[in-house]
């Protein structure tokens, strides 16, 4: 397949696709613009539930899946987790580990969403912002953005080239 009739004059004329997909793979600024834009998601998702662990908490409750000793603990820990990851994307100090961290991360998110809408249960994912009082988000676009935010850290753990450095110390 080629990719004349997408592109129909310049450099790309008559590229097979299998190439303008490496193209796109190999570019570091492609690769550092999702550093950039993953790590500042995981950033701003931490922020509320490090300054109120207590109501992270409930929410990790409302999960109904973690044993109720571990849950103040992972209150306490997953938000620094966050934060910690996504600063590591987006200043570029050991983005592959970072990257497998967030991934990890993710897929647990994704597993207990999955349980929960199988099980029927609604509940506040506590993603983003501590907001009990609407607990009505699709759990569905949850899913789909949490798969896209994991296609984002599969392609950052994976890229190979030289990286851009996000910010250069020096």
């Amino acid at each position: 397949m080629f990719l004349s009739t997408a592109f129909p004059a310049g450099k790309l004329k008559g590229i097979p696709l299998i190439n303008y997909l490496k193209l796109i793979f190999d570019n570091r600024w492609i690769e550092l613009a999702a550093r950039w834009f993953l790590g500042a998601t995981f950033i701003y998702a931490s922020y509320s539930k490090i300054l109120a662990p207590a109501a992270f908490a409930k929410i990790i409750f409302g999960y109904g899946l973690f044993p109720a000793s571990l849950i103040n603990l992972a209150a306490i820990i997953l938000p620094f987790v966050e934060l910690i990851a996504g600063l590591a994307l987006i200043i570029g100090i050991y983005p592959r580990s970072a990257a497998l961290i967030i991934n990890a991360m993710l897929l647990v998110f994704i597993a207990s969403l999955t349980i929960n809408i199988i099980r029927g249960h609604e509940f506040d994912c506590g993603c983003f912002a501590i907001n009990a009082a609407n607990p009505s988000t699709f759990s569905g676009e949850l899913l789909i953005r949490d798969f896209l935010y994991l296609a984002l850290g599969i392609f950052v753990f994976l890229f190979r080239n030289p990286r851009r450095v996000g910010v250069h110390i020096g």
